[in-house]
């Protein structure tokens, strides 16, 4: 800490000189005060070099109109000048160039890419509030470069060896030499430009000369001696992308020799050995690389034994391999396994030598696994034994007779199977065909048989082979009645059964089941036949009461409109209901006795009775009492309903139908044009479950989330017709728009998405965004509603997806902080910058150094 302090910590002044105040003419006690700094933030913005910064940094300001300094002893306020000077400045100087600035229209942040040129060295002298006796020459260190945006980007650090003057590039783990320049000496980026050289006449620099020279770091074409004049070249770089340099100061002062040493309260080693850090931390690299040294001489020492035995190793292998072929088949050889062998020729370590992955149950060499294996002279099988051990050892006298026999047989198996299940299949297809031959004949599943000829390439019984007649099987172990699902069956010769069965004996001898043997005349299961005809039976008694119902309420079934004639009465049927009902009476075929019936009518209207339910549909007198005839339900217990007619106003709320279903449309001849319906229920119609659930209906759309609205920028003091009549209606959910910007004749229109707990100060920062209408402008409206409290979510303000706002600019324009305003209210979220992501710079809280 104490390091960073002495070589990192400057003072500035902050000095703020008032007029002198015709009252007391005293000037501010502000100039007093003293502040510590580690780096200095400089604006570019406008600003093509250093120097143009430090002096834009260092300018005075004037403080009048509406900056007045407010004076604290005449307690009014008066013009005045500020500005900063410099009182110390530390050994590294930090600069840090401020390339982002706040844009107020899109209230972001906005990097400034424009080229700035600093110089290679830097005079502070002139700079500082007071003369110093130390000559304030600084050189350029390091370069901290960002490439990307004010959010996100890439950080690299270009860096000056002292001892060499090379630059050295540091991307991450990538490391380069650079050369000369901090950018390289043949850089292609668009950003740097080439360096400038300018040059600067001092009349005695011969003390300056001496200084750098000692350090190595000015080549001797960059200095030259003219008789008593000396011109000293200065170079400067410029680039799009720096936003951090570090200049480190040369340790000298005027009119006295170089110093030796640096100030610290500890001791330091001297400079005379090119070196300027304390003793324990000289002392402790010597020990890192003394260290270094001796970890790399070891793993030279490791590698040089490493390269040895690898080429030993090789010249093994090479040397055992070029004595493995066998010549004559007369000579006496060895088996060797392939795998082994290649693991050994890769391995730097060999394995024990292993052959049982090429022996057989018998403990010799089979003829199935010849391609698994190799032949090796006695000689090179000899060394190789002797160098790895194992074994077992195969001989050339080390064939298996059985397998061999086994083999054999196999295959003279399968070629017996293939040429008689290729017989087997023409029987089959002339079974399937009903071309039956005489003899005794056997029931088998025709689907089963049917995927049995699909089969092709079979040279020995599979799993496919069994369970000709399990689909054919009923649950009591006896032939299934051909009427059921999957139960079709065809008859095949005895011959043809008695080869389905002996294949399906050789794999599951165990398990018959699946091979059931029904004769010709095999009964059919009693008892199966009695549960399909009950079945058969339920299905045609609802196939038939389905189909009356269709027939007696035709007009309901088909969805027809019902012609309501005054006097008459009608009845109610809630409309969840009637919708079950035709899906159940539509449903025939084989899926009829699946199909769900509608709920218990009896439950369903009384469910009616003061409850929030999905509406009512209008019934006839008969379409009812055959319903509940139907449904067995009691006609007392009924919701009725009559058509009056009066040709004066609307009908109460209580006398109306709200909720009618839309495809049972009323009816009405046109010599009723003049009078008003009304429809009056038995019993009323409860006016609070219908608010109740209107409420509800309101609370559901109010509760969304990612949902569009669209918003029109409005100009003019009024709103367009269109506008206004689209912001009392809810558009399409379905349409599709886009959330580009568009241009109407009235002005632009935006498609945003929010949701409810969206807050009108978010929605109106969002506008401010997409429009250029600051919030303190924004009149927002929906439809004739103005909307002002900023707190309340667009819930609160009752807009649900769909709606239709609009806004227009009042034009009203104060000079206020837009950047101090945005930090008060913390209502924008900036996303923070990627480059620092996981490190301190980008935490919340205020991190101490101690």
């Amino acid at each position: 800490m104490v390091l960073m302090t002495l070589n990192l910590q400057g003072q500035v002044d902050s000095m703020l000189i008032s007029s002198r105040c015709s009252v007391c003419g005293q000037e501010s006690e502000a100039s007093l005060k003293m502040e510590d700094f580690y780096e200095l933030e400089l604006n570019i913005k406008g600003l093509k070099s250093l120097d143009e910064s430090l002096k834009d940094y260092l300018s005075m300001e004037e403080l009048c109109g509406e900056n007045q300094y407010f004076c604290e002893s005449c307690k009014i306020r008066v013009d005045a000048t500020r500005c900063i000077k410099l009182r110390t400045l530390p050994n590294v100087l930090n600069l840090q160039l401020k390339r982002c600035v706040f844009h107020p229209k899109t209230a972001t942040k906005k990097k400034i890419t424009s080229v700035f040129s600093f110089p290679c060295e830097l005079d502070m002298g002139r700079r500082l509030g007071e003369p110093s006796e130390l000559e304030l020459v600084y050189d350029l260190s390091v370069v901290l470069v960002h490439r990307g945006t004010a959010n996100s980007g890439h950080y690299v650090a270009n860096i000056k060896d002292e001892s060499t003057g090379k630059w050295w590039g540091f991307d991450d783990e990538c490391v380069s030499m650079l050369g000369a320049h901090p950018f390289g000496e043949s850089s292609s980026s668009s950003s740097v430009k080439p360096m400038q050289t300018d040059s600067i006449f001092q009349p005695s620099c011969s003390e300056h000369i001496n200084s750098m020279s000692n350090r190595n770091q000015v080549d001797d074409g960059q200095l030259r001696s003219q008789d008593s004049t000396v011109f000293c070249r200065t170079e400067s770089f410029s680039s799009a992308d720096a936003y951090m340099l570090m200049y480190n100061r040369r340790s000298t002062r005027k009119g006295s020799e170089k110093l030796t040493y640096v100030e610290l309260d500890e001791p330091v080693i001297s400079e005379s050995s090119n070196t300027s850090l304390p003793s324990h931390l000289y002392e402790e690299i010597l020990e890192l690389n003394a260290s270094y040294a001796n970890a790399c001489e070891e793993y030279k020492l490791n590698k040089d034994r490493q390269l040895k035995k690898i080429i030993d190793r090789k010249q093994e292998v090479r040397s055992i391999l070029n004595e493995a072929p066998v010549l004559s088949l007369k000579e006496p050889y060895f088996w060797i396994a392939t795998d082994w062998l290649r693991q050994w020729a890769d391995s730097i370590n060999p394995p024990i030598l292993d052959n049982t992955s090429i022996q057989c149950v018998h403990g010799r060499v089979p003829v199935a696994k010849v391609g698994s294996m190799k032949r090796l002279s006695d000689k090179a099988w000899t060394s190789l034994l002797l160098k790895c051990t194992g074994g077992p050892s195969l001989s050339s006298e080390d064939y298996c007779l059985d397998c061999l026999m086994d083999g054999a047989k196999t295959m003279i198996r399968s070629v017996e199977f293939r040429d008689q299940r290729a017989t087997m299949k023409q029987i089959a297809e002339a079974a399937l065909a009903g071309k039956f031959s005489d003899g005794m004949l056997y029931n088998v599943s025709k689907a089963w048989l049917l995927q049995w000829l699909r089969r092709k390439h079979v040279d020995s019984p599979r799993e496919a082979d069994v369970g000709a007649t399990a689909s054919i099987t009923c649950p009591h172990g006896q032939l299934m009645p051909e009427q059921s699902p999957w139960a079709k069956r065809v008859l095949v010769p005895e011959y043809l059964w008695l080869f389905l069965l002996g294949s399906a004996n050789a794999l599951n001898p165990d398990c018959p089941s699946g091979c059931s043997a029904f004769p010709m005349d095999s009964e059919t299961c009693a008892r199966c036949i009695v549960q399909l005809s009950e079945v058969a039976s339920v299905e045609d008694t609802l196939r038939s009461r389905k189909l009356k119902q269709r027939q007696v309420h035709e007009k309901l079934y088909s969805g027809k409109n019902i012609i309501l004639s005054p006097g008459c009465k009608y009845y109610m049927l809630p409309s969840s209901w009637l919708t079950a009902w035709r899906s159940y009476i539509t449903v025939s075929g084989k899926n009829m006795s699946f199909s769900a019936e509608p709920d218990c009518l009896e439950g369903t209207m009384n469910s009616l009775i003061c409850e929030k339910t999905d509406g009512l549909t209008i019934i006839t007198e008969n379409d009812w009492n055959l319903f509940c005839e139907e449904w067995e339900y009691s006609e007392s217990k009924s919701i009725s309903a009559e058509i009056e007619v009066s040709s004066y106003g609307t009908s109460k709320s209580s006398e109306d139908m709200p909720n009618s279903e839309a495809d049972l449309s009323i009816s009405i001849d046109e010599d009723f044009d003049s009078i008003h319906p009304i429809i009056k229920t038995y019993p009323e119609i409860c006016e609070d479950c219908i608010r109740e659930r209107e409420r509800c209906k309101l609370m559901q759309k109010l509760s969304y989330c990612n949902k569009e609205i669209c918003v029109f920028l409005v100009h003019g003091k009024e709103a367009p017709r269109s506008v206004l009549e689209a912001s009392g209606t809810i558009s399409d959910r379905d349409r599709r728009s886009s959330k580009r910007s568009r241009k109407t004749r009235f002005g632009n229109s935006i498609a945003l998405t929010v949701s409810g707990s969206t807050s009108v100060y978010e929605l109106k920062m969002r506008l401010w965004q997409c429009f250029g209408v600051v919030k303190e402008n924004q009149i927002l409206h929906k439809g004739q509603m103005l909307i002002k409290e900023e707190s309340a979510t667009l819930a609160d303000m009752n807009i649900i997806p769909g709606d239709v706002l609009w806004v227009r600019d009042s034009e009203v324009y104060e000079n206020r902080d837009i950047a101090e305003e945005l930090l008060e209210q913390k209502a924008i979220v900036q996303s923070a910058e990627e480059g620092f992501r996981g490190t301190l710079l980008t935490s919340t809280c205020s991190a101490q150094v101690t």
